[in-house]
């Protein structure tokens, strides 16, 4: 009996660094969790805090940010990939009159794990783990 093994589901895009783009990652992530059936409210928010840092800090003119979502073991894992890889992000305590620091806070409160993986340069990947 021949017996088809399923792929873990996967999904990958590359998007603009611009606002635009990440507000058509979050759009993006969220049909494809819905289509996996998959809950959405941590990590669309994971997604967009991931995007706008891409946008924002890994920005290199004419270069795409790259977004894959994908399960494996009951884990979904959303990596976002920039061209900054030398610029890798901290977290700090955001001032408390400032408009924006809160991204990486509200990703590790969301994130069941998250870190960074450098290269292949100039790249690097931020990357968070949410079980579904």
């Amino acid at each position: 009996m021949n017996q088809e093994i399923a792929a873990p589901p996967h999904f990958t895009v590359l998007l603009s660094a611009t606002p635009r783009g990440t507000r058509l990652a979050r759009l993006l992530a969220t049909e494809q969790l819905r289509a996996w059936g998959l809950p959405l409210d941590r990590a669309a928010q994971i997604v967009a805090e991931l995007a706008a840092n891409a946008a924002t800090h890994g920005r290199v003119t004419g270069r795409d940010f790259r977004l894959t979502l994908y399960v494996v073991a009951g884990t979904l894992r959303i990596e976002v990939s920039d061209t900054r890889g030398d610029r890798l992000p901290r977290l700090q305590q955001a001032d408390p009159y400032g408009e924006s620091g809160r991204g990486l806070l509200l990703v590790d409160a969301l994130a069941d794990r998250w870190g960074v993986t450098p290269g292949p340069r100039p790249r690097k990947t931020v990357w968070a783990e949410v079980k579904t």
